[in-house]
């Protein structure tokens, strides 16, 4: 009987000592995750991953994959896309990206990364590959907000996806709109986005009537331009990581863009002649 109820004591003395120290053990809160995935953005030498890409086009929604090798210093971008390859390395070939097509005229092309024939109806350019021009976004915003970060961005709990156990990380700039802007001296779309860290294809999609991202805009014309980059983002942030797994982006005509990662692996080593067009897995 002493046994039992000297057991009894022990097993209750024990569980509540757990249930303290559970209680005593500070939770991560989201400005804490938020600032830890901006460090680890910077941090980063290189990655590989498989990624998946939806958005909105001007006839519907386009949905892309890449297996994507990226290093960061200096800067060397791989990628494969249903047997189109495209490679690009910083400071070489004047800039441009040497392209293998799976079709016409099945010879290799060096191509404008900001031209009209790599980006067609995209809504990003290899200029925005990997995680820094998110975290950029991410930056600003926090800037923008200044002290009413709780305002915006919620820590509203954990899931797993694609396969990583994640934070789920939601933004809503609830003021999100549209305003006047006159062009200045020397504006295009892009460079009026890149000042408002805003996304030039929503500029775009709400002025028609320009067809290009980069010609030069007429000084002192009135066009519409976002407030924000997005109305809102459901963002998953993984655990181990601290990097973005997967990212929708919504804005006022619904969803505007998805970004979903699979098989990241970060930091990797590459091996020699791996961002050269002569390497063994490459066909260029």
């Amino acid at each position: 009987m002493d046994f039992k109820i000297n057991r009894f004591f022990i097993v209750s003395a024990f569980v509540a000592l757990q249930m303290f120290s559970f209680s005593q053990k500070s939770e991560i809160t989201c400005n804490e995750i938020v600032t830890k995935s901006l460090k680890s953005i910077k941090e980063i030498k290189g990655l590989k991953y498989h990624l998946n890409i939806t958005e909105r086009g001007k006839k519907g929604y386009n949905f892309y994959e890449s297996n994507v090798k990226f290093s960061r210093n200096p800067r060397l971008i791989y990628l494969y896309i249903k047997g189109i390859e495209v490679l690009w390395l910083q400071g070489k070939n004047g800039g441009k990206a040497l392209v293998k097509p799976n079709s016409f005229p099945f010879f290799n092309l060096n191509l404008d990364p900001m031209g009209n024939l790599m980006r067609q109806d995209q809504h990003h350019t290899l200029n925005e590959m990997g995680y820094d021009y998110f975290a950029a976004i991410i930056e600003y915003n926090k800037y923008k907000i200044g002290d009413k970060f709780d305002e915006y961005f919620k820590l509203v709990g954990e899931e797993k996806i694609n396969n990583r156990y994640c934070y789920k990380i939601i933004i809503d700039n609830k003021d999100f709109g549209y305003v006047d802007y006159t062009i200045g001296d020397h504006e295009s779309i892009t460079t009026i986005a890149r000042k408002f860290f805003i996304a030039e294809y929503m500029i775009l999609e709400k002025n028609p009537k320009f067809k290009d991202y980069f010609d030069l805009l007429k000084k002192g014309q009135v066009i519409k331009i976002p407030t924000w980059y997005c109305k809102s983002v459901v963002m998953f942030v993984d655990k181990q990581y601290f990097l973005p797994i997967s990212l929708k982006i919504i804005d006022d005509k619904g969803l505007f863009e998805e970004y979903n990662y699979h098989n990241l692996i970060v930091n990797p080593t590459f091996q020699e002649g791996e961002f050269t067009k002569e390497y063994k897995d490459y066909k260029f």
